[in-house]
């Protein structure tokens, strides 16, 4: 198990690494940092007065989801370590983030706030 963890964690540096190679750090900072990034988020959301209480709850659910080292998809998978994090953040954040409460909190570089945007968006109801 342990020789597993350990491959995993080096491909997700490879991964961070080779984009950092390529040229595109922001890129590779967002891969990087995007978990950490949507941990500050939140715990600035939650000491936030705007932000209703039943809300505040679902945050730090979300959070403590995010702190435990075990969850559906382990953080050290890469890619898919991170996507199930985005989604209960996103799922989280739904409908309460406004783009400038997001800019106003977050830490990270613009295309993960691009992608944390896109994910707390409520889509679009039809009209029928």
């Amino acid at each position: 198990m342990l020789t597993w963890v350990a491959i995993a964690l080096a491909a997700y540096a490879a991964a961070v690494l080779a984009l950092m190679a390529a040229g595109r750090r922001t890129q590779a900072r967002a891969l990087a940092g995007f978990i950490p990034d949507c941990v500050i988020l939140l715990k600035r959301l939650l000491a936030d007065p705007r932000v209703p209480r039943r809300r505040r709850v679902l945050m730090a659910l979300a959070l403590g989801y995010l702190l435990v080292p075990f969850d559906l998809v382990p953080d050290f998978v890469p890619v898919a370590g991170q996507l199930d994090d985005a989604i209960v953040v996103g799922l989280a954040l739904r409908g309460l983030l406004t783009e400038e409460l997001a800019r106003e909190h977050w830490p990270g570089p613009e295309p993960s706030l691009r992608v944390l945007l896109r994910l707390s968006a409520r889509p679009a109801r039809r009209r029928t």
